[in-house]
């Protein structure tokens, strides 16, 4: 619910953008403005009377990063300097920019907190690790009041369709074989949307300026447990799991500790369970 917040959403509406997602908000507090990051000019024109500026936009898929990490680096890289550089000159009050636990790199064992050190393996969390630092430095140098959120591995309903979940279920919907990766025993936390937008919202109240917060799901699962999770639901057998040359640089294993906001109040609402349940069910309703 909008309330009586007034919402711009700026969305450049790449190949992963479909304006259909919003039919649902019905409010005269909602904007939306097609836009891209990188334009100065269309960024200073929506931010000039904004207060706060949550900057999700992202290209955000590690296999197309490897095939075209040029736009990456300009989207996550340049396209967050041209955000923080109008938002300095707009005198924002509060800037989120939402970062990735990718930019930690993998971990064998144990998990990241928000003083570990980036050791990022792909061009696409190489340019997530560098926006983030970009964002930490507007911060100590221009006092710009920032907060940065490093979100785990994001699922749920609307998502566009190259993502791991989002691909397996709408593969099985079209009867067609799910590719697993190497071996298939990648682990990744999976975090649900709803609890990734409640936990922003709640760090855009609580959260303290200059610091960062990793948001966990608490949900870790090893890919091929997963695809067959997914299989069980759809009533397909195994057959349907399809082995394919690993990705180059595939990190093994994401991991991050996410003490810190919980010891400000807020954790996790949803089990996974029950999500990913509910994930399959939009796309079962939503095949067109």
């Amino acid at each position: 619910m909008v309330g009586n917040h007034k919402i711009v959403n700026l969305d450049a509406l790449t190949y992963a953008g479909n304006l259909e997602n919003l039919q649902g908000i019905k409010s005269k507090n909602y904007k939306f403005v097609k836009g891209d990051v990188r334009n100065s000019l269309v960024v200073c024109k929506e931010m000039k009377d904004s207060s706060t500026v949550v900057h999700f936009a992202a290209e955000s898929h590690v296999d197309r990063s490897i095939t075209k990490p040029e736009t990456f680096i300009d989207t996550n890289i340049y396209g967050t300097y041209v955000m923080l550089e109008e938002a300095r000159k707009s005198n924002i009050k509060k800037f989120i920019y939402i970062s990735t636990d990718e930019v930690y790199g993998p971990l064998k064992a144990g998990f990241a907190d928000e003083d570990s050190a980036f050791r990022p393996t792909s061009p696409y969390s190489a340019s997530k690790a560098s926006a983030d630092l970009l964002v930490q430095s507007y911060y100590k140098t221009y006092g710009l009041p920032t907060i940065v959120i490093r979100l785990s591995n994001c699922f749920g309903p609307y998502q566009y369709p190259e993502k791991l979940i989002p691909l397996f279920v709408t593969n099985l919907l079209e009867d067609r074989k799910i590719p697993i990766y190497g071996s298939g025993l990648q682990k990744r936390d999976w975090l649900y949307v709803k609890d990734a937008c409640e936990a922003t919202a709640f760090l855009c109240l609580n959260g303290k300026l200059g610091e960062a917060y990793n948001i966990s799901g608490g949900n870790e699962r090893v890919n091929l447990a997963l695809s067959k999770l997914i299989l069980q639901y759809l009533n397909k057998d195994e057959s349907y799991i399809e082995y394919v040359k690993d990705r180059p640089g595939h990190d093994f294993r994401y991991a991050m500790d996410d003490t810190k906001i919980k010891r400000l109040g807020w954790e996790p609402k949803h089990d996974f369970d029950s999500a990913l349940k509910e994930t399959i069910e939009w796309y079962l309703q939503n095949k067109k």
